[in-house]
């Protein structure tokens, strides 16, 4: 089932998300629901806070992205693309030369902008069936995943863009607050339109 996507503005995408456990109510359903959501909005990942729940919940399916990367430069990715999910992640280092990239979230349409980012993060997380990882992702797997989990601790990408973009999207963040924006997927805006 698509599910809506939270629109900027929405308490749910500023707070610190909880740990679950494995009798979390329709987990499984959920997870599906979320790939699901993610596919039908062209996102490559989608944290639990982006559909209105307070979890440490993430999936990143970085195919699509690499793929059009891959046909932009020409060249074979330096990292083979992931399709993961995450449960209660917690970040153990991040590490490298940091890099910017123009990054997009699915919760802030038609607002795009340049963050610096590690080249790399090691996480400590739990599958879809709970096994436990300790893993170390590099390259756009590590963007990808680290804006999913900035979610998770209630940090948004706009909050990482140099002072003057900031200024420059003051007015737009405001239009997503109040509905006053379109998207080809359907989202749940702070305020009633």
């Amino acid at each position: 089932m698509i599910l809506p996507i939270y629109a900027y503005g929405q308490p749910v995408l500023k707070k610190v998300a909880e740990d679950i456990t494995p009798d979390y109510p329709g987990l499984q359903e959920l997870i599906e629901n979320m790939w699901e959501t993610m596919h039908h909005a062209e996102g490559v990942g989608l944290a639990a806070p982006q559909i209105g729940l307070g979890i440490r919940l993430f999936v990143v399916d970085t195919h699509p992205k690499e793929d059009e990367e891959k046909k932009e430069k020409k060249e074979e990715p330096k990292e083979p693309p992931i399709r993961k999910v995450f449960i209660n992640a917690y970040k153990i280092e991040e590490n490298g030369t940091p890099w910017t990239f123009e990054e997009g979230c699915l919760s802030i349409p038609d607002i795009r902008g340049d963050v610096d980012r590690p080249e790399q993060i090691r996480l400590r997380y739990l599958d879809e069936n709970f096994v436990e990882h300790e893993e170390t992702f590099n390259g756009l797997n590590a963007r990808v995943v680290q804006h999913e989990y900035d979610h998770i601790e209630g940090v948004l990408f706009t909050e990482l863009l140099k002072p003057i973009k900031k200024q420059l999207i003051k007015r737009k963040l405001d239009k997503i607050r109040k509905g006053e924006v379109k998207a080809d997927y359907r989202m749940k805006f702070a305020v009633r339109r």
